[in-house]
């Protein structure tokens, strides 16, 4: 039906099948990632979670492969270094932070996660979009192709079943297009930004921790 179809329902399906081909790609691009993502989290947090200090931490997690958990680390302590240099060492006396840059401390942590974030949400728009758009594209098939049905009728004098059938059963293909390429979009975005907040979390979760210990640790 869709060889033998006008040129309108051709290029509808056409780009529909172009919609189709990226979401699929996005969704088995960033299932890859989030699983790796949740691999390098488990691995973080069982070498931090090891260590008797943070300095201890810190070495550690400057041996590790770069993720997003090892950036936010190394850049919470890093620039807690800067603004005390040698209070990251354990038994420094070096005196604390003050609370404004306890506060520009924290400032940090939650600009560093708002970019990996934005970072791993790479793509989830192309799902929404391909998601609301696909029901779309495929309604302006179904009624191109029902009035071009109309207009061969109309060409034609007849109103015949044989003569109306094809041209509907070609626009509704349009329509079967449109919820194939929004379906999977769909369940996928909101599957993983089930996924991507999780991971929002848990960067959360590691900037408190940090800001926690250094607490404990008397470094602040």
């Amino acid at each position: 039906m869709i060889a033998e179809g006008t040129p309108s329902t051709k290029i509808i399906m056409a780009l529909l099948a172009l919609m189709s081909i990226g979401s699929w790609a996005i969704i088995v691009w960033k299932t890859v990632q989030f699983r790796r993502m949740h691999r390098e989290a488990d691995q973080f947090l069982d070498r931090v979670q090891a260590a008797e200090h943070l300095d201890e931490a810190y070495t550690w997690v400057r041996g590790l492969g770069d993720s997003p958990f090892t950036r936010l680390f190394k850049r919470g302590m890093g620039f807690f270094t800067e603004l005390r240099p040698g209070a990251a060492r354990a038994g420094s006396d070096v005196r604390g932070l003050s609370p404004a840059q306890l506060e520009v401390l924290r400032i940090v942590l939650e600009k560093e996660e708002g970019e990996e974030r934005d970072e791993m949400a790479r793509g989830l728009s192309w799902l929404a979009i391909a998601a609301a758009a696909g029901p779309l594209l495929g309604l302006l098939g179904t009624v191109l192709g029902v009035m071009n049905s109309f207009l061969g009728v109309a060409a034609s004098g007849s109103s015949s079943i044989t003569v109306v059938a094809p041209g509907i059963a070609e626009a509704l293909v349009a329509t079967a297009g449109g919820l194939v390429v929004a379906i999977p979009a769909a369940m996928a975005y909101n599957w993983l930004t089930s996924k991507l907040n999780r991971f929002t979390g848990e960067l959360e979760g590691i900037s408190s921790e940090l800001i926690g210990a250094l607490a404990r640790e008397g470094r602040i």
